[in-house]
């Protein structure tokens, strides 16, 4: 029933039906919102990129056939916008980002279970942006560090690096957390 609902909304969209359109904006904005915040780490830029990710998708609805999640191709679409956000910006220049976690130390276990969901994307959105870039497509929407250095054009190296260094500097924040 509720596919048959969602399509049916997705086909009054691609006619144009303001409304439908509005709906559509509706359901997605409070999920999308998120996701593009993680990436740019800004609110106001975020908000930016879901502006110009609803664009994108509105002008590309026609190029989903129904196969697969509405959701995970439109989260595709979104991720794609603060992507090319940042490269706009060359945020993801990794090589700048070394001088971030010199001195940091990892340690061998962390209190998780000490820290919050809010907080712990609150320290995400925190993350310097090629840092946060690859611990978002790698940890958060599953992509593989080919993948990963395939879009950003970079290396499966760079990526695994990026990564580990995101994890190192999450590591600290948070030790950093529990000591206060």
């Amino acid at each position: 029933m509720k596919d048959n609902l969602d399509l049916r909304l997705i086909e009054s969209c691609i006619k144009g039906d303001r409304a439908a359109q509005k709906v559509l904006y509706d359901r997605l904005a409070p999920r999308m919102f998120p996701v593009c915040i993680r990436y740019v780490g800004e609110r106001e830029l975020a908000e930016d990129v879901l502006q110009d990710g609803f664009v994108t998708l509105f002008t590309r609805l026609d190029s989903y056939k129904g196969e697969g999640s509405f959701e995970g191709w439109a989260r595709k679409i979104f991720v794609t916008t603060a992507l090319m956000e940042l490269r706009r910006k060359d945020a993801l220049k990794m090589s700048e980002d070394l001088e971030t976690v010199r001195g940091m130390k990892a340690e061998a276990t962390t209190q998780l279970q000490n820290i919050g969901y809010k907080d712990l994307m609150k320290l995400i959105t925190q993350l310097p942006p090629g840092f946060r870039t690859v611990f978002n497509m790698y940890a958060i929407e599953g992509y593989s560090h080919k993948e990963i250095g395939d879009i950003l054009g970079i290396s499966e190296t760079t990526s695994r690096t990026q990564l580990s260094r995101a994890r190192l500097w999450l590591q600290n924040k948070i030790k950093e957390i529990e000591n206060v």
